[in-house]
């Protein structure tokens, strides 16, 4: 067989190791055939639109939805349903995804095969989750009152205490700024001042609203999962339009004269420097292109910001880079000392410009293409990436194989990097820094 051929049947067996159907409009079931693992994952994500007046409500209700649904009125019945499933495990959480607020929910449990008697674990396992996610418990039209006031307090505990962690609270606040006045600028857990406006009947009618107007993905991820029927399990779902946002490529024209410079007073000893990054007018088929040139940037321990700002000037405990692929902006990220905010930003700047000027040899090329290919081909090692992996697919309205992704990275030339590096601009400099600094 010849290597063409070789290449087409491996993308083959790739895409049927995958396959979607849509169940009625607006609701698609996703099954990921593998025998890697002995359990089987289950998933029902959420998908809606990000916007202010919503965020807080929709992280609001994932947390509600698991203390209690109509047929296990509380967390211990649920927990008890999970252990009489071979300890079988349930779990959720929100994401942001392009200007998509995503809700998700997840059971993990043994596939039926490992099993000491036959039993029909997967079934029960998808019957279970939508039971939570749409069949809540419900009174007088209503959440209970005693759960909304409990993951309200929950979550404006979980607001609050972002700022306990300086580095993840340094992002936060760049993202802020770098998307100010736009959806993914927004805090996925929302608000603390949007808590006391939210009550049980106005929770339960906006969910009511939500779940019928937003789009819904099912994920089963495992094997003998063809006994399933999710047909009959999802049979109680209305077809909708599906409210959400495809992820496209934003195209970002503006140039910038003067970079948005902020900078907050805490009382921290390590500064927490953050960069964002526009690139001009970036064509769909640059991403790969544009990939290669953050990991140069910043991807990794070889890249110019590790080695010039952290190793060989000493300014930085870390220095990196991450690209934000649907929006088209690369956010760098430093922990410096306080007093070495002028000279850190100076040498990052010296490199943005020999990313310019094509100072960059074909070995760091081949070694950022090496941690791109690295990360596509682990994405198969665990369920949940792999999920999230499809997932993004669906939202981007497109299938693109791991395989393709690797021959699209493996195609991108110096000169390709090049246009990218034309095409970078500052837009946001977001300094955390001590409070005696002036």
């Amino acid at each position: 067989m010849n290597q063409f051929l070789r290449d087409q049947t491996k993308r083959m067996e790739e895409i049927m190791n995958y396959n979607k159907t849509l169940i009625k409009e607006g609701i698609t079931f996703h099954k990921i055939t593998t025998s890697k693992f002995k359990t089987n994952l289950f998933a029902i994500f959420i998908t809606t639109p990000l916007s202010r007046e919503t965020v807080t409500k929709n992280a609001l209700i994932s947390a509600v939805l698991r203390r209690g649904t109509k047929n296990m009125p509380t967390q211990d019945a649920i927990a008890k349903v999970l252990e009489n499933m071979y300890g079988a495990s349930f779990d959720c959480g929100i994401e942001k995804n392009g200007d998509n607020h995503i809700m998700k929910f997840y059971i993990e449990s043994i596939n039926d095969e490992f099993l000491p008697d036959k039993d029909n674990l997967s079934k029960k396992s998808l019957k279970l989750l939508h039971d939570i996610v749409f069949n809540p418990l419900v009174e007088n039209e209503s959440f209970k009152k005693e759960y909304v006031d409990g993951e309200k307090n929950t979550l404006k505990q979980i607001i609050e205490s972002k700022i306990d962690n300086k580095t993840k609270y340094a992002l936060d606040r760049c993202t802020e700024e770098l998307y100010k006045n736009e959806p993914y600028g927004l805090y996925k857990f929302g608000y603390v001042e949007d808590l006391d406006k939210i009550n049980e009947t106005d929770l339960y009618e906006y969910y009511k609203k939500l779940i019928s107007t937003c789009k819904i993905d099912v994920f089963v991820s495992g094997f003998n999962i063809d006994n399933l029927n999710e047909n009959e399990i999802l049979a109680d779902l209305n077809q909708r339009t599906s409210n959400y946002i495809p992820n496209k490529n934003r195209v970002i024209n503006t140039q910038i004269n003067e970079p948005n410079i902020v900078t907050e007073k805490m009382n921290v000893t390590q500064g927490k420097l953050m960069i964002g990054l526009d690139i001009l007018n970036l064509e769909k088929e640059q991403n790969h292109s544009a990939s290669v040139y953050n990991v140069i940037l910043g991807g990794g321990a070889n890249s110019k910001l590790f080695q010039n700002v952290r190793e060989k000037a000493s300014l930085a405990y870390t220095a990196g880079s991450g690209y934000i692929r649907n929006k088209n902006n690369i956010i760098i990220r430093c922990g410096i000392e306080i007093k070495n905010y002028e000279k850190a930003t100076e040498i990052i700047k010296d490199q943005l410009n020999q990313m310019y000027n094509g100072d960059f040899s074909e070995e760091n090329i081949e070694s950022a293409k090496q941690l791109i290919y690295a990360s596509y081909k682990s994405v198969p090692d665990t369920q949940d990436s792999e999920l999230t992996y499809y997932f993004a697919q669906e939202l981007s309205d497109e299938f693109v194989s791991l395989d393709e992704n690797i021959e699209k990275v493996k195609a991108v030339t110096k000169e390709q990097i090049l246009e990218v590096a034309k095409k970078v601009q500052i837009n946001t400099i977001y300094f955390l820094t001590g409070e005696e600094n002036n």
